[in-house]
C-alpha cells in the first residue's frame, strides 16, 4: 500500500467507488450509488481539484493530521487543491452516503469564476472548520447540485460550460452567507477566539518571542489556537471589521507608538524589539499606518 495517492482527475475519485463521472473536469455523485473498494490502494489520498461533500445519514468519520472528526447528518466539507485526506481508518462495512461536488482548476481558467476562487477562503480550512447547515439551506444545496447534475447529463452544447459554472458560483455564494450565518451563530466562541488572540499578541510583544519568531503573523496565532489562517482571519473579520492582518498590525503600531515615547530607545531598537529584521520595513509600515514616519512622530512630541 503507498503511502499517498494522488487524485488528478474527477474519475480519479469516482472510478475506486465504482461511480460514473459526468465530465472528467467536473461532476456531482451521489455517493449511496457508491461501493468501498475492498481495500485502500493508499494511505491517504491527495486531491489535485476542488470538492465539497454532502454529509447525509449516518455519523461519518475522516481524517486530518492526527485527529478523528465525526460528521453530523447535513454537514459540508471543502477540500481544495493539494490537500492530503488519511482514508486509513474508512469503515466498508458502512454504506456510503452523501453527494460530492467535483470540479478541478482547469475548468475554471479563463471564467469569472477562476478569478475569484480566492474569495472562498473555506476550501483552505480544515476539516473540522467543515460548515454545519440547516433543513433549508441542505434543500438550496441540493437544488444547485441538481441544476449542474442536468447540465451535465442532458444538455451537453456550447452553454454547458457557462451554465454549470454560472452554477457553482451561485453554490459558493451561497456557502459565503452560510458561513456568515455560522460564525454569527457561534459569536460567543468567536469572541473568545479574539479575546485570546489580543492576550496572546500583548505577551507576544513584550517577551522575547517577537525578536526569536520576527514580526507577529496571523499563521502563529492560528495555529496557537488550533485554527487554519483562513477560518482564523474569517472569523477575526467577521468579529472586529478588519482582517486578521489589519487587527495585529494596529496593535502593533500601538506598542510601537508607546514605545517610541521612551527617550531611551534607539528606533532600531524599537524595531528589533517588535520582530522586524530591519528597521526600515518598521520604519514603511509605522508611516503607512501613521503617516508620519517613526522620527517623524518623535519629533512631533516634542
Amino acid at each position: 500500500m503507498e503511502d499517498i495517492k494522488d487524485l488528478v482527475t474527477v474519475n480519479d475519485y469516482c472510478a475506486p467507488l465504482n461511480l460514473s463521472s459526468l465530465h472528467p473536469l467536473v461532476s456531482v455523485v451521489d455517493l449511496s450509488k457508491g461501493e468501498w473498494p475492498k481495500e485502500n490502494v493508499a494511505k491517504a489520498i491527495r486531491y489535485n481539484f476542488y470538492g465539497v461533500f454532502l454529509k447525509q445519514g449516518e455519523n461519518c468519520t475522516l481524517r486530518y493530521g492526527r485527529q478523528n472528526y465525526d460528521y453530523q447528518d447535513g454537514t459540508l466539507v471543502f477540500i481544495g487543491p493539494g490537500q492530503v485526506v488519511n482514508i486509513s481508518n474508512v469503515d466498508h462495512t458502512k454504506k456510503i452516503s452523501g453527494y460530492a461536488l467535483l470540479f478541478h482548476p482547469d475548468f475554471l481558467h479563463g471564467s469569472n469564476l477562476g478569478k475569484q476562487m480566492d474569495d472562498y477562503s473555506f476550501f483552505s480550512y480544515q476539516l473540522f472548520e467543515a460548515l454545519h447547515i440547516s433543513q433549508k439551506e441542505r434543500q438550496i444545496v441540493l437544488d444547485c447540485f441538481e441544476k449542474i447534475q442536468i447540465e451535465l447529463s442532458e444538455r451537453i452544447d456550447k452553454h454547458t460550460k457557462s451554465v454549470v459554472l454560472s452554477n457553482i458560483e451561485l453554490f459558493l455564494n451561497y456557502c459565503k452567507r452560510f458561513y456568515d450565518r455560522q460564525f454569527i451563530t457561534r459569536d460567543n466562541v468567536n469572541s473568545r477566539v479574539v479575546a485570546q488572540l489580543e492576550t496572546s499578541l500583548k505577551t507576544y510583544l513584550s517577551s522575547e518571542k517577537a525578536k526569536e519568531h520576527g514580526v507577529p503573523s496571523v499563521a502563529y496565532f492560528a495555529e496557537e489556537q488550533n485554527l487554519s489562517p483562513n477560518y482564523f482571519g474569517d472569523l477575526v473579520k467577521k468579529e472586529t471589521g478588519k482582517s486578521a492582518q489589519e487587527f495585529i498590525q494596529l496593535k502593533l503600531i500601538e506598542v510601537a507608538k508607546e514605545r517610541i515615547y521612551d527617550p531611551q530607545l534607539t528606533l532600531s531598537e524599537i524595531a528589533y524589539g517588535l520582530g522586524f529584521k530591519y528597521p526600515q520595513h518598521f520604519t514603511r509600515l509605522f508611516k503607512k499606518q501613521v503617516g508620519l514616519s517613526p522620527k517623524e512622530y518623535r519629533e512631533s512630541m516634542n
